[in-house]
């Protein structure tokens, strides 16, 4: 039985190439050679082999560069074996993080080439029909880039032993689903999986919320209620915006995960639970402890194992297999047969996607319905439009912060020209070159104590 898998070899060293492209061929491989960069990406806009054999030292082109053009521009899901001269192994690690998947060494055996495809290949198989079992409730986790691969597999890993775990993310970058596949892939997954954003429940009501509340605790206590806490009782409890709790709340939050019990409020007794936290949250932890706006000792408590979930443009491999699997998806919701264009995919592939995930299929979606022939084109996209409101936003964020930025200053150069005056109101309205009144008026707006 012939191999059908196809092949690209990229070496300016043209009777090495040739000749390894005529071994292959004759192995029943599907080869072509190429000994000029541009040859190559032209060949590839039209058709992506299932392997690349590249050469990291080429005459017209860095072949560490070129990989990572390959893997994190373009975008290509081909495999890439690296081919160096002894001497220069340190290139072929450096190609390996870049995301080449293995490497040879000059002069080598053709056969090596086949032994070491084969064993991808086994790998790769064996790799699919464990992720294909593990992901079976997950069809949203797809992707094949390292960043999002080193997550995945600390998510397996640490699945089966049950302590906390935070999940680091940008916003929409799929936190809640990894910690769906936690719960489902660990000893609780028999118990309930309970989500709450702390960030979307007013303050009053997220106490009541997380902890529940007796009978007559507060006005309009007409029963008990039973809290998140209780309700993940044997199963998994998804903190998700823990940044955003309350510094009392992170106190009480605290002694439920030490202790193992909460009190409801207006109880008079602790009840005992015993959740798996898993907590998420798009911000710098470290840096709010710093400065005061979260408990350290309930920091390191939830950073027990904390795994880091990549942007979408820090993984632009996986942009096109999450957009094709989106698609097959808005197939079936929408009952039309859907396309994208190769611009469409070139545009997908040079966009940044601040909301990550979640803005790639809302994108994707308002595109499948717009389009008429069920093909997705770069004007169905509104990229351009989504561009000018990213822009717009963050000059007016800018425009807030340097605001802020100058009435902090205003009002610690007031202060101080009060404070060297004496509490002379006349005298540090003439050094600071306005009026009484208006000195007044800035004294009453940030709050500045002073005394005549």
């Amino acid at each position: 039985m012939e191999n059908r898998e196809r092949i690209h070899i990229l070496d300016d060293n043209k009777s090495f190439a040739e000749s390894l492209r005529l071994f292959l061929q004759k192995k029943g491989y599907e080869a072509k050679a190429f000994t000029e960069v541009d040859k190559f990406l032209k060949e590839l806009k039209t058709e992506e082999p299932e392997f690349i054999i590249l050469d990291v030292r080429l005459k017209e082109a860095n072949g560490i560069e070129l990989l990572d053009e390959l893997k994190n521009k373009i975008g290509v899901r081909s495999e890439i074996i690296v081919v160096t001269a002894y001497g220069s192994i340190e290139d072929a690690i450096k190609a390996i993080k870049k995301g080449a998947y293995h490497y040879l060494t000059k002069p080598f055996e053709p056969s090596e080439v086949i032994i070491l495809i084969e064993k991808i290949k086994k790998e790769k198989e064996k790799e699919k029909a464990l992720k294909e079992e593990l992901l079976k409730p997950f069809p949203e986790i797809v992707g094949k880039s390292k960043k999002f691969l080193d997550a995945l597999n600390l998510a397996k890993k640490v699945a089966e032993e049950d302590i906390t775990v935070l999940l680091i993310g940008e916003s929409g970058t799929g936190k809640e689903v990894f910690a769906r596949f936690i719960h489902l892939n660990s000893k609780r997954k028999e118990g309930p999986f309970i989500a709450i954003n702390c960030a979307a429940i007013p303050r009053e009501l997220l106490e009541n919320e997380l902890f529940g509340s007796e009978k007559g605790a507060f006005t309009g206590a007409y029963k008990t209620k039973i809290g998140k806490f209780e309700i993940a009782d044997g199963g998994t409890l998804f903190l998700d915006e823990i940044a955003e709790l309350p510094l009392d709340l992170q106190a009480k939050l605290l002694r439920a995960i030490e202790y193992k019990e909460i009190e409801r409020l207006g109880g008079l007794k602790p009840i005992k639970v015993d959740p798996r936290i898993i907590a998420a949250t798009n911000r710098d932890l470290k840096k709010l402890v710093e400065k005061g706006e979260f408990r350290e000792d309930l920091y390191y408590r939830i950073a027990v194992f904390p795994i880091h979930l990549p942007a979408l443009r820090e993984r632009k491999e996986d942009i096109l297999l999450i957009a094709e699997n989106y698609i097959k998806k808005l197939e079936r919701k929408l009952g039309k047969e859907l396309i994208l264009e190769d611009r469409t995919k070139e545009i997908l592939l040079s966009y940044d996607y601040p909301g990550n995930i979640r803005e790639l299929e809302n994108m994707l979606e308002r595109a499948a319905i717009l389009t008429d022939d069920g093909i997705i084109k770069p004007e169905d996209l509104f990229i351009t439009e989504r561009e000018e409101r990213r822009k717009e936003k963050e000059i007016r964020n800018l425009k807030d912060y340097l605001e802020k930025e100058m009435e902090r200053i205003e009002k610690e150069v007031i202060s101080k020209v009060i404070k060297d005056s004496n509490g002379n109101i006349s005298e540090a309205a003439r050094i600071l070159g306005i009026s009484r009144k208006t000195l007044y008026e800035k004294i009453k707006k940030y709050d500045i104590e002073w005394k005549s």
